[in-house]
């Protein structure tokens, strides 16, 4: 069994999306519990609850007990915020949308998180899995905007 640690840290992630706020807003938020299919995650979501307010959700990682259970705060039309509880690290995350005059727009990501236990990932690992997700899923929002135009 793995000892409990007290660290805690915060990972910034920006991306520019070429796609206009409305639609990356909206796509951002619309938590489906098929989106690991997008970062070919190995945790699955079940929805719990979504409402134009808010999304609760829990996630487990196949073939894994560590789970988390996650309350999502939707801001139209360009914040939302998760509290995030789990197993091995707790995780508060704002997002922030800023429109740019080309029509495309910035979102601005700040996690802010409390390691529970050792078994959780360093603030690297999270980083770098963070920013993978978010390459895949910058990719897919604007393949998505294409086809809708």
């Amino acid at each position: 069994m793995r000892s409990p640690v007290a660290v805690s840290y915060a990972v910034r992630v920006s991306r520019i999306v070429a796609a206009p706020l409305r639609f990356v807003y909206d796509w951002c938020t619309d938590f489906r519990e098929d989106d690991y299919r997008i970062s070919g995650s190995k945790s699955r979501r079940r929805i719990l609850e979504k409402t134009k307010e808010r999304v609760i959700y829990t996630t487990k990682e196949k073939g894994k007990s560590a789970g988390s259970a996650s309350i999502v705060t939707l801001h139209p039309p360009d914040t939302w915020h998760v509290d995030s509880i789990g197993d091995q690290r707790d995780v508060a995350g704002d997002y922030r949308l800023a429109r740019l005059a080309d029509g495309r727009t910035k979102l601005d990501i700040v996690f802010r998180v409390k390691q529970k236990s050792s078994a959780a990932p360093s603030r690297a690992e999270f980083f770098q899995h963070i920013n993978a997700i978010w390459n895949k899923y910058a990719t897919t929002l604007e393949k998505d905007y294409r086809s809708a135009r």
